[in-house]
C-alpha cells in the first residue's frame, strides 16, 4: 500500500472529530497524527492523544524551526500538524487520518500534495447550532465567534476534493470510508504500476504467439 494523509475539515459543530475516531477505531489502515494546539484542554481531553496541548512560546519556536506541515490561529489559539508526526504514521504503512481547520488545510496541501481533503458539512445551520449549544462548552460570545468562523470556512469548499453532508453519522462514516478505499486504489497511488502493466503485457504476447502458432 501506498499510504497518504486524510485530511478531514468542516465548521465548529459539524462532526469532524467524532467521524475522524469512528474511522480510525473501525480501520486498520488508518493512523493518526495528534495535532498541537496552544488552547487549555476541554474536560476528558489527555496531552498526547487528543492534542499536544504546548505553551504560545513552544508552539512559537516550533514554527520558527519549521517543524510544522500547517498552523493556524483558530478563534484566538493556534493549532498545528508535526510533519515528524505525519511521517511517523507514513512509516508504518499507514495512512494518516487528521482533522484540521481551512486554514490549515490549505498549508498542508502545499506541504503533502498527495493529501486527500475532505469537507464535512451540517444537514443544517440549525442542527449545527444545536450541536455547539448541547457542548455546553460555548457561551454567547463563543457561539458568535464560531457561527462567524463557519460562514468564512463555507468559502473554502471548492478547495476540497471531497463533500459529504454529515446527516447521519453512520452513513458519513461509510460515504468517508468508500473515499479512502476509492483513493487507495487510484492509478497514480498504486506502487510500480507500470511495472506491473509491462509484466502483464509481455506475458500477454507470449500468450499470444504461442496460440497464434
Amino acid at each position: 500500500m501506498n499510504p497518504f494523509p486524510i485530511v478531514m475539515s468542516a465548521p465548529s459543530g459539524a462532526g469532524k472529530t467524532t467521524v475522524t475516531k469512528e474511522l480510525l477505531a473501525r480501520r486498520s489502515d488508518l493512523g493518526y497524527s495528534v495535532s498541537c494546539t496552544t488552547r487549555a484542554p476541554r474536560i476528558g481531553e489527555v496531552d498526547g492523544v487528543d492534542y499536544h496541548f504546548l505553551t504560545e512560546a513552544d508552539f512559537l519556536q516550533r514554527v520558527a524551526q519549521n517543524e510544522l506541515a500547517e498552523h493556524a490561529n483558530v478563534h484566538g489559539r493556534m493549532y498545528g500538524t508535526l510533519k515528524s508526526a505525519v511521517q511517523t504514521v507514513l512509516d508504518s504503512g499507514k495512512h494518516v487520518m487528521m482533522d484540521i481547520d481551512v486554514q490549515g488545510a490549505r498549508q498542508f496541501a502545499q506541504a503533502y500534495p498527495h493529501a486527500v481533503l475532505v469537507f464535512l458539512l451540517p444537514p443544517s445551520v440549525e442542527v449545527l447550532v444545536a450541536r455547539l449549544i448541547g457542548r455546553n462548552t460555548e457561551d454567547r460570545s463563543t457561539l458568535l465567534t464560531r457561527l462567524r468562523s463557519a460562514h468564512a470556512e463555507l468559502q473554502d469548499v471548492d478547495r476540497y476534493h471531497y463533500v459529504v453532508v454529515n446527516d447521519h453519522l453512520e452513513a458519513t462514516i461509510d460515504r468517508v470510508g468508500a473515499i479512502i478505499d476509492a483513493e487507495a486504489v487510484r492509478r497514480d497511488r498504486v506502487h510500480a504500476l507500470d511495472q506491473q502493466v509491462e509484466g502483464l503485457v509481455e506475458r500477454l504476447e507470449q500468450e499470444i504467439s504461442q496460440y497464434s502458432a
